[in-house]
């Protein structure tokens, strides 16, 4: 029996098409900015310190939590800075995004959370809303809502570390008690959809 490699016959190879971009602001973004795994390689870039900084601003204006005594008998969820650079379609740097997530896999269940069931819309539904739309001659919307989860309230109380590199001075010892949900947080797709 002759197989295909046999033949020498192989399945096409796809290879991103690099020649839409402008080699030196892709090369320039490559070699300028690297996206750091943590607050300590990101503390030595003044752009990832701003992004940082709004970040905690956003946190602050929406009330997400409240430096409290650390409780007793409690599970203290983990903070963690994620970090990641977005690109514009040429190669350039868009912006420095950054978010500070809940490490939620220390979360226990019962104590911190009860479910985490929230509803998602099943990509075939998707389908048959744009199917009607193009037949009926519908326009199409769309919304994005920036720091989704922070608009979801908790039930249960959750502590949480001081974000990294931002512990408060005057109460180094004490945790957040979160108010809102925070992205990493078990129940925060739960606590957004109610």
């Amino acid at each position: 029996m002759v197989t295909r490699a046999k033949s020498g016959i192989f399945r096409p190879r796809h290879f991103a098409d690099i020649t839409t971009y402008q080699p030196s602001s892709l090369l320039y973004a490559l070699v300028t900015t690297s996206t750091p795994k943590g607050f300590k390689s990101a503390a030595k870039h003044p752009g990832w310190l701003d992004a940082m900084h709004k970040e905690l601003l956003a946190l602050h204006s929406n009330n997400t939590w409240d430096l409290v005594p650390h409780p007793s008998n409690t599970n203290i969820v983990g903070a963690k800075w994620v970090f990641r650079t977005k690109y514009l379609s040429d190669g350039s740097i868009d912006k420095l995004k950054v978010r500070l997530v809940a490490q939620g896999f220390t979360q226990t269940p019962g104590l911190d959370y009860d479910h985490t069931f929230s509803p998602i819309v099943k990509a075939a539904n998707v389908r048959v809303i744009l199917t009607l739309a193009v037949m009926n001659n519908w326009p199409l919307h769309q919304l994005d809502v920036n720091n989704a989860f922070l608009n979801g309230h908790l039930t249960h109380p959750v502590y949480m570390e001081q974000p990294p590199g931002f512990v408060d001075p005057r109460y180094p010892n004490h945790v957040c008690r979160l108010r809102k949900a925070l992205y990493g947080l078990k129940q925060a797709p739960l606590a957004w959809f109610q």
